[in-house]
């Protein structure tokens, strides 16, 4: 379920996609949240560069493994403007990260890259559960995944 804690949060992921957008990168950004409510850290894409490992969910799960307990990370949660992809989902996975929220799917971002005519990606879209198990997952969130579609449509009709 969605709350209103989670509306701002992604809201944040939002506002994070954008300025990866204005640093002429693709349109994700994400945010790692404490069990107490606390934004611990925040990243954008950084893959213009040509690093596509660079998303922001996989640096995420690596600071998670380096400044967080076990049991600190499996009570954080992860919010993200985007589903995870399967190298981001499996790190989440891998360093026992708790609850993953996004504003819009991987099947919404395949939808729209199809519509405007943009090449499948390489790696295949996954939801979430067919990479992890045992995650709490939320998503996507009709009223944000418009302004994530937005975003998408300007970075790739440059």
């Amino acid at each position: 379920m969605i709350t209103s804690t989670d509306l701002l949060h992604l809201q944040r992921c939002i506002e994070l996609a954008k300025a990866a957008l204005e640093a002429g990168d693709e349109p994700f950004g994400s945010l790692l949240v404490s069990t107490d409510g606390k934004v611990l850290a925040e990243d954008h894409n950084h893959v213009a560069g040509g690093d596509h490992t660079q998303h922001p969910e996989f640096a995420l799960a690596r600071w998670a493994a380096q400044h967080m307990t076990p049991e600190e990370r499996s009570g954080a949660t992860v919010y993200t403007s985007g589903e995870h992809c399967p190298m981001c989902a499996a790190a989440h996975g891998w360093v026992g990260l708790g609850r993953i929220v996004y504003a819009s799917s991987s099947e919404q971002l395949a939808q729209w890259l199809h519509e405007m005519g943009v090449a499948a990606p390489r790696v295949r879209n996954l939801a979430i559960h067919e990479v992890i198990r045992d995650t709490a997952v939320d998503g996507p969130v009709p009223e944000l995944a418009d302004q994530v579609r937005l975003l998408h449509r300007q970075f790739h009709t440059r």
